[in-house]
């Protein structure tokens, strides 16, 4: 049989294997319209999603973080009163699922990042969520949230580490979430502009792909650096500068025109911090400055808050206004609620200070503890417009004081592998350096805004969340692999930042 003569007959094969498929999704089309059960035709979709999660997971986790700036809110599209992203949740939980019984199959993870202290952390923070769930004040709706946290961990964190080895991988992992927010905030951004740029408009012109414009604003924070540094990478073709100067420069205005206040301070903040670590400061003495200053500020503190109490500078249209309307304690009523919902989760903490009131429950208890002094004119008893507002308060109230110290840890040991894997690559490839540096600064931005809110229950903030941290273990680990200590790092002794050996 000659070449040609197999070809047209795998081609024949080919045609009579699609065939079949053809007219049973046709067949199954026509009786989804006849019957009117319209999810029926998404059966064919879901054999394929299944098929993909057991033959290639690697593809559809992929496709999965390329869908996460896009997906929408059931409970906001006002559809099954759900809150439940779409596509992202379901594909997560089905990938949790797999991922469970690889290990009951025993399966394990790598070894090295199975004894990563990030990996460590995360496993500490998994047993105490498990232990505060069987004590929670609504059982069920704990289960949920750490059914949730879950998913999110092992599909952005555990998941994908394995496939962000190298620095081209990492960079690919980022622009499958880049490019479509690029396409978010191109629609917020021409919407926002119908209204002429108000920003009571600038709260809600991101719907449906973001609740509000704070956790908009906290997501674009988080890849402000990363861009920035894909940006500054010597030696790409002309046409790969422009459109990553193009993407720097959309998600900068977005970032304005978002007219969140705390992710303009987390971006200004996390900009000092790279600077020192440019400067050679290391860590342990910038610890000992932020002690200096907190003995400080517990001395001033009385005094600080007169001088607080006198800015009457509300949230304006003018950026400049606005800015100034951070630090106003006395009239603005967003910066206000913060306060009251603080104040709340301290009361709650005081009465259950060791396993808290259960994770995901502050909302449904928070109302009795609020003090009139404190309340506000967007007060509610409703467990609406947000939560408790930090992701250090929140689990202090939900899990206790365990609770609040693994994020704390989880901070810290963010922050020493920060450092560690910027000064480490500083030897062996600057720009590598810089890439683990952005990596850092754009978790950094988040910990940093965490102290004014919360999103890690969403997917749009818990995928870069998550996925950067899985970033900074692949690159701490390529150090670690080359069998250096933290205090010595030699260029031929660590892998290329592709992942081939250096030559000696």
């Amino acid at each position: 049989m000659s070449f040609l003569d197999s070809k047209i007959k795998g081609s024949k094969a080919s045609n009579s294997a699609v065939l079949p498929v053809v007219i049973g999704y046709a067949l199954l089309l026509g009786a989804a319209i006849a019957f009117q059960v319209y999810a029926l035709a998404a059966v064919p979709l879901i054999i394929g999603v299944v098929a993909l999660s057991l033959a290639r997971r690697d593809w559809l986790l992929l496709g999965l973080i390329a869908t996460v700036p896009l997906s929408m809110n059931l409970e906001e599209l006002k559809i099954g009163g759900v809150g439940f992203y779409l596509p992202t949740e379901p594909l997560l939980f089905g990938l949790l699922l797999l991922f469970l019984l690889d290990r009951i199959r025993g399966k394990r993870l790598d070894s090295d990042v199975e004894s990563h202290p990030i990996t460590r952390c995360i496993q500490v923070m998994f047993i105490w969520l498990f232990i505060t769930t069987l004590t929670s004040s609504d059982l069920l709706v704990s289960f949920k949230f750490s059914v949730a946290r879950a998913w999110f961990v092992v599909g952005f964190f555990f998941l994908l580490t394995p496939l962000v080895q190298t620095t081209k991988k990492q960079q690919n992992v980022i622009l499958l979430y880049v490019v479509p927010l690029l396409l978010v905030i191109g629609y917020t951004v021409i919407r926002h502009a119908g209204y002429g740029f108000d920003k009571q408009a600038g709260h809600w012109v991101m719907d449906p792909f973001f609740k509000d414009h704070t956790s908009y604003g906290a997501v674009l924070a988080m890849f402000w650096f990363p861009v920035l540094a894909l940006l500054l990478k010597p030696n790409r073709p002309p046409l790969v500068k422009l459109g990553l100067a193009t993407a720097f420069s959309i998600l900068t205005l977005g970032l304005v025109l978002s007219f969140t206040r705390a992710a303009w301070v987390s971006v200004a903040a996390a900009a000092g911090i790279g600077a020192l670590m440019m400067l050679g400061v290391r860590l342990r003495n910038l610890v000992a400055v932020a002690g200096v200053a907190l003995v400080t500020l517990v001395l001033v503190w009385d005094q600080l808050v007169i001088t607080l109490e006198r800015n009457d500078q509300d949230s304006s249209d003018n950026l400049t206004e606005h800015v100034e309307s951070i630090s106003n304690v006395s009239s603005d009523a967003s910066n206000l609620e913060r306060i009251n919902r603080w104040s709340c989760a301290l009361s709650m903490w005081s009465e259950k200070p060791v396993v808290g009131w259960g994770p995901g429950t502050y909302q449904f208890n928070y109302a009795p503890f609020q003090r009139s002094e404190h309340r506000t004119l967007i007060s509610t008893n409703n467990a609406d417009r947000g939560n408790s507002h930090s992701e250090y308060l929140g689990p202090l109230a939900e899990q206790g004081l365990p609770g609040c110290l693994i994020i704390l840890t989880l901070l810290w040991l963010t922050s020493t592998m920060g450092f560690r894997t910027y000064r480490a690559w500083r030897k062996v490839d600057r720009w590598t350096s810089l890439w683990a540096m952005s990596i850092y600064l754009g978790l950094l931005t988040y910990f940093i805004h965490g102290v004014l809110n919360n999103y890690l229950d969403t997917d749009k903030a818990s995928a870069p969340f998550w996925g950067f941290l899985a970033i900074l273990v692949a690159l701490d680990l390529n150090v670690r692999k080359s069998g250096s200590s933290t205090k010595r790092y030699h260029q031929q002794d660590l892998p290329s930042p592709d992942g081939a050996p250096n030559p000696r």
